[in-house]
């Protein structure tokens, strides 16, 4: 059975939709196979959630990952949006569901590891249930 695609999707696609890639493909990559886009780009993803992603889990997404449109990515079968409280990009998928995430862009340290930790909870989550086939 070839493994699902998920498409994590947020206008910019800079911060939230980054860290969910990161960690879907540190913490699921033998369920599904994790991508992120948006309708704009930023010239380069948040440097906090550079920073705070290689301190906790060692990856550092400047070299693995970069800013990308939804025309970028291949078809996907799963699409997760952030919460981005407008109207976010359509993309054609089997499932969709929105994580009502805030952006922490421009806060402090603790408003980005709180989200860090649930997209990370929202990943192992998503995992199981594709695993379980309850999805």
């Amino acid at each position: 059975m070839n493994k699902p695609k998920v498409a994590f999707v947020c206008i910019h696609n800079s911060c939230r939709s980054q860290i969910a890639e990161a960690l879907g493909k540190h913490l699921a990559s033998d369920t599904f196979e994790s991508y992120s886009a948006g309708t704009e780009t930023k010239p380069q993803i948040n440097q906090d959630a550079v920073r705070l992603m290689n301190r906790l889990y060692g990856i550092d997404m400047e070299q693995t990952q970069h800013s990308k449109l939804l025309s970028e990515i291949p078809q996907v079968d799963i699409v997760i949006t952030m919460g981005c409280n407008v109207n976010c990009p359509f993309l054609p998928c089997k499932y969709r569901e929105d994580w009502g995430l805030n952006d922490p862009s421009g806060m402090d340290d603790t408003a980005f590891l709180e989200t860090i930790t649930l997209i990370r909870d929202k990943i192992l989550n998503l995992r199981d249930r594709i695993q379980n086939g309850t999805l």
